[in-house]
């Protein structure tokens, strides 16, 4: 009977040894910071279960607007690694990682793409034009090749920071390279089926120069590349005149912005709301745009049926 007792407490110490391990080996090793919510989805899928993410401006967020707290400074603070997007996005972020202290490396994850210039305020329609001008354009992951730029680089930064994973996470980002090459083919095939004289569309703000560029869909916007800046009565009424001169067939609100603005277009227009698109920043994980794949599909289709794609 002793030996039996022994036999058994042996084996439960053996199971606890081993759930303690397997807890242990579960537990990720880097703790990383993105400063948006497309840019955290993006870590997550290259990271994997060996990097613990947490994101600044979460999702329906505007990064442009954003006012860091003290508990994101701490955030900040307790990080390994911090990922950011660059090309002007988050004007606020020097400040914060200056207030927090921080030491760990910052990542700019658009190093290497070839740069649009945007709209500065009261323009005069830069991507219908032709022509771009202003600041630089920080919407880069609007174009699906510019998200594997993106994934390369996150790949890259975790290899350095933690050589331990290096297999995990040239694995992880070898497949979401290959699903990203699979959306772009997707969207292309999708874009390809709408008549081109309808391929015009007005959004809220000029967030989508990237995809303009990449995809062949003219965007107009009231507002320019930043939702800082509030579009003027000028710009309201050039858009109004353009829709009804060129009879642009939709327009859209994105998830960022005031509806306002593109209800009182589309009233003094008659034309029609398209579906709610993503802009900056995902929708909550029940909603449509829920990581940047589905974000990119989720916008694609709401394109193509309101132009007639």
């Amino acid at each position: 009977m002793l030996l039996v007792r022994n036999v058994i407490t042996n084996m439960m110490a053996l199971a606890c040894v081993a759930a303690l391990s397997s807890a242990a080996m579960a537990e990720p090793r880097i703790k990383a910071v993105a400063t948006f919510s497309i840019l955290g989805d993006l870590v997550r899928q290259v990271g994997g279960d060996d990097v613990d993410v947490s994101v600044l401006v979460g999702p329906d967020g505007d990064a442009h607007v954003f006012q860091p707290s003290p508990a994101d400074a701490r955030t900040i603070a307790d990080a390994n690694i911090v990922f950011v997007n660059g090309l002007g996005l988050e004007g606020w972020m020097a400040r914060l990682v200056k207030a927090s202290g921080a030491k760990a490396p910052t990542v700019t994850v658009s190093t290497g793409i070839r740069t649009l210039r945007g709209e500065e305020p009261g323009g005069k329609g830069a991507r219908a034009h032709g022509h771009d001008h202003g600041t630089l354009d920080p919407h880069a992951w609007q174009d699906v090749a510019n998200a594997k730029i993106y994934a390369n680089n996150i790949r890259d930064a975790l290899v350095k920071a933690d050589p331990e994973g290096r297999a995990r996470y040239e694995q992880n980002a070898s497949a979401y390279l290959q699903k990203l090459d699979a959306l772009d083919v997707e969207v292309r095939e999708m874009l390809a089926r709408i008549p081109p004289a309808n391929r015009r569309v007005i959004t809220t703000h000029d967030a989508f120069g990237y995809y303009s560029r990449a995809y062949g869909i003219t965007f107009v916007a009231p507002q320019g590349i930043s939702t800082e800046a509030e579009a003027s009565s000028r710009d309201v009424a050039r858009i109004i005149r353009q829709i009804k001169a060129e009879k642009v067939p939709a327009v859209f609100l994105e998830n960022i912005s005031d509806s306002r603005l593109i209800s009182q277009i589309a009233r003094e227009t008659q034309t029609k709301i398209g579906e709610k698109v993503y802009s900056d920043s995902l929708s909550k994980a029940d909603g449509p745009a829920a990581t940047y794949i589905d974000m990119i599909r989720h916008n694609t289709r709401a394109f193509a049926s309101a132009l007639g794609g």
